[in-house]
């Protein structure tokens, strides 16, 4: 799914619609006959969709519990995967939002739970963070998606950021950058945190110091990757290029280095981090590192599955975290400086 929304240039979530025939969706008949011919490209096997099949198990609905949903574009996403892998198993998704109230998180499982068609649930938060279980989630299968407990009873599924920040500030070294600034999230966050590591890791993997006055923390808007930009190129050596770890902080340093009078690539290289739907329409088009929502609920389903699976067949169930990695999007924000001589890394162009 990640593989043909990078191709064809569209979100993850328009290659769900086509791909499963989606009739109230809105889009046109060169968008959808890109995406079926990519798919097919890339040798995806499309059957027509068929009703739910029965099945003689009654446990056919999964709960999918989330903290938040509408206010982050990554959740939704997360659904869209979560649900084609369900419905592909003959299973309904319920989804429940609870804005991470506990009291509201607890009256979903007292209400829910007591159903005999429940199968399982998947326990979900909009960012990557440790997280303590209700103990009425002890009673029945639970897959995590985008959190861990420290127990470790359950599987988690969560994104690769230590890779994905090194990946970003490899493929930057690569094209012959060595001044990198990096404007990251809120550093007291799982994926800032392990973003930056992977920003260091590369550095040292390239046998370059880590410069700490080419890092700011910022708070994942435009605001503060416009801001903090202009306080990289106030530096005695400013970065030849700008690695932010979203791509709403890259928003903002491209308008900040027009501001400067800086052109984007040509005098300064920018790189984002998610692909949101943005990414596409900036200018230049900025490249970035995907953040896998739709295989990240995609796998959550499925590890649940595979796990109910395995306990009814009497075969042990080995609970495990799941770091799931995304290519980098080359668009037009990176200029490359001398010609590349590390190893190839995971790149697809759009």
């Amino acid at each position: 799914m990640t593989d043909i929304a990078k191709l064809t240039g569209v979100s993850q979530s328009t290659v769900s619609l086509v791909l499963n025939n989606a009739t109230s969706a809105k889009f046109s008949e060169a968008t959808r006959d890109k995406v079926l011919k990519t798919a097919h490209e890339l040798g995806y096997r499309l059957a027509p969709r068929e009703p739910l099949p029965r099945s003689s198990d009654e446990r056919n609905l999964i709960i999918y519990l989330a903290d938040e949903i509408s206010t982050s574009p990554h959740p939704v996403v997360n659904i869209d995967g979560a649900r084609d892998a369900a419905y592909a198993s003959g299973k309904l998704l319920a989804v429940y939002s609870t804005h991470g109230n506990a009291d509201i998180e607890q009256q979903v499982l007292d209400a829910v739970l007591a159903s005999p068609t429940v199968f399982g649930v998947i326990y979900a938060t909009v960012y990557t963070r440790k997280v303590t279980l209700p103990a009425a989630l002890s009673r029945v299968p639970t897959v995590l998606l985008n959190c861990y407990t420290s127990e470790g009873g359950q599987s988690s599924i969560v994104p690769a950021e230590v890779a994905g920040g090194h990946v970003a500030t490899e493929y930057l070294l690569r094209a012959g950058h060595r001044r990198i600034g990096y404007i990251n999230g809120e550093h007291w966050q799982d994926a800032a945190k392990d973003r930056l590591k992977g920003y260091r890791t590369a550095l040292a993997t390239a046998d370059l110091p880590f410069a700490p006055e080419m890092v700011r923390d910022g708070d994942w808007s435009s605001g503060t990757g416009f801001e903090h930009t202009l306080s990289l190129m106030r530096e005695p050596h400013p970065p030849t290029a700008i690695f932010c770890a979203n791509d709403l902080m890259a928003l903002g340093a491209i308008e900040a280095l027009k501001q400067l009078g800086y052109r984007v690539p040509d005098d300064v290289s920018v790189l984002g981090y998610d692909d949101q739907e943005i990414a596409r329409h900036t200018h230049p088009a900025l490249s970035t590192v995907v953040l896998p929502n739709y295989e990240l609920g995609r796998w959550a389903v499925e590890t649940l599955l595979q796990e109910v699976q395995n306990q009814a067949a009497g075969a042990p169930v080995r609970h495990r975290m799941v770091k799931l990695d995304g290519p980098l999007i080359e668009r037009g924000s990176v200029r490359v400086i001398t010609e590349a001589k590390a190893p190839a890394i995971n790149i697809i162009s759009d």
